[in-house]
């Protein structure tokens, strides 16, 4: 049973669900033209996430995004993950063909307020980033001492 509530959400939009496999992406709309602003795209990574009772773990597959380019940030309830990828031509060549031409996700999660936003702890390994989010000591199970009477 979840003890928190931690909801994805899109800039223009309340809540995401993707499906196991797809990758949904997130088009802002210009909203003078009614056209989406393609240069502004992002893909939605696909996201894991596990509840123990210490808190929760957040695996993000960001393949081929370096710590560099990653953002990661927290604002009140509010995480937020932004990164871009991009494939390194080494110099005097040029790449002839490109399969993936959008290289930037966008990420935005709802956090509960039963999470220690202070205490999160990131690592990225091998295109997958994961974060440890500690549940607050307030959210913390705790045995109460019974005494006889």
């Amino acid at each position: 049973m979840n003890s928190f509530n931690l909801s994805s959400k899109t800039p223009n939009s309340s809540s995401l669900a993707t499906r196991p496999g797809n990758q949904a992406v997130d088009r802002p709309q210009d909203q003078s033209q009614g056209k989406a602003n393609y240069s502004d795209a992002a893909l939605t990574p696909p996201v894991d996430v596990i509840e123990d009772s210490q808190g929760i773990t957040l695996y993000a597959d960001l393949p081929g995004v370096s710590r560099d380019k990653l953002n990661l940030q927290v604002t009140a309830d509010t995480l937020t993950i932004e990164a871009e990828s991009g494939l390194t031509v080494p110099e005097g060549l040029r790449s002839s063909h490109s399969e993936v031409s959008l290289g930037r996700y966008h990420r935005v999660f709802t956090l509960s307020k039963e999470l220690d936003t202070g205490k999160i702890a990131a690592d990225l390994s091998n295109g997958v980033l994961r974060l440890r989010i500690p549940k607050a000591e307030h959210a913390q199970p705790r045995r109460i001492q019974v005494q006889a009477g």
